[in-house]
Formats: C-alpha cells, structure tokens, sequence
C-alpha cells in the first residue's frame, strides 16, 4: 500500500489517477499513525512552501519512522522542496532536512529574464545514471513544470533542468527521492518515474 499525504496543498486527483494507471495500491492516511503500514510514501504538492505546517511534529515523525524503516518516500513538486532544509519563500518555517541546503526562487543566483513562474515541458539532463528513480529514463527527457522556487543542486542531485539558470529537478538518497516537475502531468516519462517507486516499495 502506497500512503499519499494529502496536507491540503493542491487536488490529488491526478496523482491518484496516475499512480493507479501503474498498478499501485493507494489509500490517504487520516492520521499519522495510519502511517504504520505503508509500503511507501508519497507527499505531493503545489503551491507555496506554507502549506507543508500542516505536516507538524506528529506527521514527521510517523514518516522518519517508515524512512528509518527502508520504506522508500516521493516528493512531487512543492513535496521535493519539502525534503530540504527550507525554502526562502517561507524563512521561518522548516523543511524536512533530509536533504540539505535550501529552496530558493528562480532568478535569485543569476538567472535574471526569465519567465516566472516555470511553466510547461522542460528536459531533464541526467547526472547520476545509476539512480533508481530514473531507470528507463533517457537525458533530455521531456516533463512538465509549473513551480517558482527550486532546489539547489547537490551531491543528490541525480537530474538537473535549466530555466535561465541549472536547478535540481529531480534528487535521490538511497530511498529518498524527489521530482519538481509533476509526473502525474509528464506522459509515459512520469509513469515510468512513478513505476520505479513502486519498485523501490517493493
């Protein structure tokens, strides 16, 4: 069973849709203790960076405790931003921290002139090829953006997309993994990505 958060940032909808087409078996835990059974997590996610209060003390817990179990966890878009220390668009308010460093806005290191927010396709330009979140997936991959704030690009980056400037894409440690675009909106290139997580859950 895949556990996806629903913290009120954005429609499930299509997430549902598209994790269903490739054979997961999904539910939505009410509370964090119905955590305890999920084979995997997804915490997806649009919008600004203060939606994530709403997965406080309880919610963290519950999920460092799959992670600390080998369960594998997927952040989609604001859900990647999530797993980083914090993002200037919400200074007081902490990510996750599993990654580190923070999110900051397009334009800020350099990238001046460019369209903001990023939207529509982009490619993906592979930096780690052994990453399991892209097997199957070929470097200059076209999926879908619409986001104003990103991730840096670190030792996890396993992909990164230029947009006025390079910026993670997609991050992977171990069974950590995080995509900015939004699969559920990518085409067969997303299932393919939304497949192997359910092949790190096993």
């Amino acid at each position: 069973m895949i556990a996806l958060i629903d913290y009120k940032a954005g429609n499930l909808t299509s997430v549902k849709k598209a994790l269903a087409t490739v054979g997961a078996d999904l539910y939505v835990p009410a509370a964090p203790e119905d955590l305890a059974h999920a084979a995997g997590i997804v915490v997806p996610g649009v919008g600004h960076f203060g939606a994530t209060r709403a997965l406080d003390a309880p919610w963290i817990d519950a999920i460092l405790a799959r992670i600390g179990e080998g369960r594998p966890l997927l952040g989609i878009c604001l859900g990647m931003q999530w797993l980083f220390e914090g993002s200037d668009e919400a200074p007081d308010l902490p990510g996750l921290g599993l990654l580190s460093g923070r999110c900051y806005r397009l334009g800020a290191n350099g990238g001046r002139g460019v369209k903001v927010p990023h939207v529509g396709w982009n490619s993906l330009a592979i930096e780690r090829g052994e990453t399991a979140i892209l097997e199957g997936v070929d470097s200059g991959a076209q999926v879908y953006f619409t986001h104003s704030y990103v991730a840096p690009i670190t030792g996890d980056s396993a992909a990164v997309t230029e947009h006025g400037e390079n910026f993670a894409s997609v991050v992977q440690r171990g069974y950590i993994a995080g995509v900015q675009f939004h699969p559920e909106k990518s085409g067969e290139v997303g299932l393919r990505i939304l497949r192997n997580f359910l092949d790190l859950a096993g």
